[in-house]
């Protein structure tokens, strides 16, 4: 993996480069060195397997150029970049490439400039992470592995279940992955001539569990950022939420209260409320909360923030991927839309807009504050910032607050006749991402409530969720105050989500029940 110094002696020989070049105006050049190591669960146990498959890894490095140039028609901007070529060569070979692509942008103003902020988080991520070896990343995927292995023979349910035959029988079935994420990234400009480079490293464990012969199914998952803390909590968690989804039983649809888990509170952050609340989401008038900034659009017990420079959670960054510091933005408030992601573009883009107004609810010199560009980051699918993308807004640690949060049980204690959600998927926006509504399927982990109690597990998709986001985040009526890192499939950001988040009511529809009929 490319060093941190390697990038800054690139981005800073680029720049002194571009500055020869008469016909550019500013420049600015982003270098980043990405590892992505994998290691697979696949254990079955009465089909002959290796347990672990494809340990593998894949890195990225090179180097990503966006310049301004001066025309007859106006100002043009361009961006290129050039892959595995960290050199003068490489750098010479991504300008032509955004000259090439250079177009006139009326919207463009300027490339990031500094801000009264300062950065905050220096050496924050375990070199022991980011220096581990094949055999360490082989040994993390059995801890995960044997989690789930340990947890199914120490269960006296599926013992009963076996009588007297092994476990095997029962078809026992765990998948998943191990992820470690390295990155490292510098960038300078014509306005921030001095290199600015972070890095940063974490660990995530994915792992779902099956009993086949009981139709159930469990997962788990783990964050961490350190490599001493690693366990087998992530497949110990898949298989104990399998067992305990054996005989689930099917409910019919309705409206329930409900208490949604930390997986289902991170699905609909990351597929609605996040990407609506992003200056560009407001710009192109696609946000679900159009018009609402310093409105209500939520319980006034539910406060969401962004913290991108706090010591010690996972989705923490020294600085942004436009070189400016990351920090802490408020996005509801006691229920009020208080700020929104930017990056630098977006935030100018709106600040200039003549309708930013009517779009935003306020006027934007009146809310300059809420809408600070500390969320720039390059990120691409597979992990890591990418040299090869422009910026975008995106969220790092999604914090809930509340000042009257409770535990659990009290929480399930106050249900007659609900549901307790634990896995959402394929949770996605329908009639578009303003309308708000938004269709999910329980797919493991959520059970029945009746009279404060959990009765029984639900069986795996019976059960979809049809509602809106907005009727989730006016209903919240209950937070726990334990939280717990969740880290989504292609999802960017970490959300801290509560162990339980309560809504009076929610929407549910059956799923029709496969019939094998014979003809």
């Amino acid at each position: 993996m490319k060093e941190l110094r390697e990038l800054e002696q690139s981005v800073e020989g680029a720049i002194a480069f571009l500055k020869t070049q008469p016909e550019i105006k500013s420049a600015q050049v982003f270098a980043s060195a990405n590892n992505r190591l994998w290691t697979r669960l696949n254990y079955t146990s009465h089909i002959p397997c290796n347990g672990l498959e494809e340990p593998k890894s894949t890195d990225d490095y090179g180097i990503g150029i966006q310049i301004v140039l001066d025309s007859p028609d106006g100002t043009m901007v361009g961006f290129g970049s050039e892959e595995r070529d960290l050199s003068l060569e490489g750098v010479k070979l991504a300008l032509e490439k955004a000259k090439q692509g250079a177009i006139i942008d009326p919207q463009f103003h300027c490339l990031p400039q500094a801000t009264d902020e300062k950065r905050s988080l220096f050496e924050y991520h375990d070199p022991m992470i980011m220096g581990i070896t094949n055999e360490g990343l082989i040994e993390a995927g059995w801890k995960a592995l044997d989690g789930a292995i340990d947890s199914f023979l120490g269960s006296e349910t599926l013992r009963g279940m076996a009588s007297g035959k092994t476990l095997n029988d029962l078809g026992l079935i765990i998948s998943g992955d191990l992820t470690i994420l390295q990155e490292r990234m510098a960038v300078s400009s014509y306005e921030m001539p001095d290199a600015r480079s972070d890095e940063s490293a974490f660990i995530s464990a994915c792992v779902t569990s099956m009993v086949e012969k009981g139709d159930a199914k469990g997962s788990g998952y783990s964050v961490y950022l350190k490599l001493k803390d690693l366990s087998g909590r992530a497949g110990s968690e898949a298989a104990q939420n399998a067992i305990n989804s054996l005989n689930g039983i099917r409910l019919p649809s309705g409206d329930y209260p409900v208490i949604l888990g930390p997986q289902p509170t991170a699905e609909l952050l990351s597929h609605l409320i996040i990407p609506s609340c992003t200056t560009s989401a407001f710009y192109s008038r696609q946000s679900c909360f159009l018009g609402k900034l310093g409105k209500q659009v939520g319980s006034d017990i539910l406060t969401v923030i962004d913290k991108g420079n706090a010591r010690g959670l996972v989705g923490s960054k020294g600085i942004t991927c436009e070189g400016l510091p990351t920090g802490e933005t408020t996005l509801i408030k006691e229920g009020v839309l208080s700020g929104l992601l930017s990056q630098w573009y977006e935030y100018q883009r709106i600040l200039n807009d003549p309708e930013a107004k009517e779009k935003l609810g306020v006027d934007p010199a009146d809310f300059r504050q809420a809408m600070i560009p500390r969320n720039g980051f390059r990120y691409a699918r597979g992990g890591g910032r990418n040299f090869g993308v422009l910026p975008t807004a995106s969220a790092t640690n999604i914090v809930f607050e509340s000042p009257s949060s409770v535990d659990l049980h009290t929480l399930v204690n106050g249900i007659q006749k609900g549901i307790l959600v634990g896995r959402l998927w394929y949770t996605y926006p329908v009639n578009g991402l303003r309308a708000g509504d938004f269709t999910g399927t329980l797919t493991a982990d959520s059970y029945f409530i009746e009279d404060g109690r959990i009765k029984a597990p639900i069986k795996v998709n019976t059960l979809r969720i049809n509602d809106n986001v907005g009727n989730i985040l006016m209903g919240v009526r209950g937070v726990t105050k334990d939280t717990r890192p969740t880290v989504l499939w292609a999802a960017d950001e970490i959300v801290y989500a509560p162990i339980g988040l309560m809504v009076d009511k929610v929407h549910f529809d059956q799923i029709a029940e496969f019939m094998d009929e014979t003809y």
